[in-house]
């Protein structure tokens, strides 16, 4: 009878974790691109029809990033951020300020959702504990949502006074916050003030939202990636 090697018997279980990596890669791609595709698609159907800001055009309640944040919470960090890349890029050709608010989406979502994702960093990933269920802890998200969101207002108001000195130069004078009962307030007092509170709001709905889709429903859970 032949000797059996104990090599032999490890080769199996070794070519199953390889093929559930495999797997794991291949869900987190399928992911990000069904993801980031929704987003165009609403984003040119859809997001044009939708209450705006007065004097803004900023749409109140905008899909876009609450679609780029569901699928990072169900996906994973790599599936979310190669989301939010390719819907950035596909939204170009749609979007009539050509590369300026896809750039402004893609860097208030980015600011966001970075926090959290560098504190994840720093949770190995357990025998059966997913990264994730550090996320879905209510006290966990509130805290990285919040840094998160006082990170996306400072960059979107230094973006916007950027903007606003150079290819929006001419607008400024247009900016007002009449949305808030105060159109006498105009200029850069206007920009600056209607840019946080603006932020500020879509950042509560772009976490809160994304996190009753994902985890209330228990959808993680299904999918168990990271």
């Amino acid at each position: 009878m032949s000797e059996i090697k104990t090599s032999d018997l490890e080769l199996p279980e070794e070519k199953e974790v390889k093929m559930s990596g495999k797997t794991l890669h291949t869900l987190e791609i399928a992911g990000a691109g069904i993801f980031s595709a929704l987003s165009i698609v609403i984003s040119v159907y859809i997001t044009p029809i939708l209450p705006r800001i007065p004097g803004w055009q900023i749409a109140i309640v905008d899909p876009i990033s609450i679609i780029w944040i569901t699928c990072l919470l169900i996906f994973g960090v790599r599936a979310g951020l190669f989301c939010f890349a390719v819907g950035t890029f596909g939204l170009m050709p749609f979007d009539s300020t050509v590369w300026v608010g896809p750039l402004m989406k893609f860097s208030a979502t980015f600011s966001l959702m970075i926090v959290a994702v560098l504190f994840l960093k720093l949770y190995k990933r357990e025998d059966g504990i997913l990264k994730s269920q550090k996320l879905k802890k209510p006290k966990n998200y509130i805290i990285y949502g919040s840094l998160g969101t006082i990170l996306r207002i400072l960059v979107m108001v230094e973006l916007n006074i950027i903007v606003f000195l150079t290819i929006w130069a001419e607008w400024l004078d247009y900016t007002n916050l009449k949305f808030l009962g105060l159109p006498d307030v105009s200029g850069w007092e206007a920009l600056i003030i209607g840019a946080i509170l603006i932020n500020a709001w879509q950042s509560v709905l772009d976490l809160l939202v994304p996190y009753l889709l994902v985890f209330t429903t228990k959808i993680d859970e299904k999918f168990e990636i990271w």
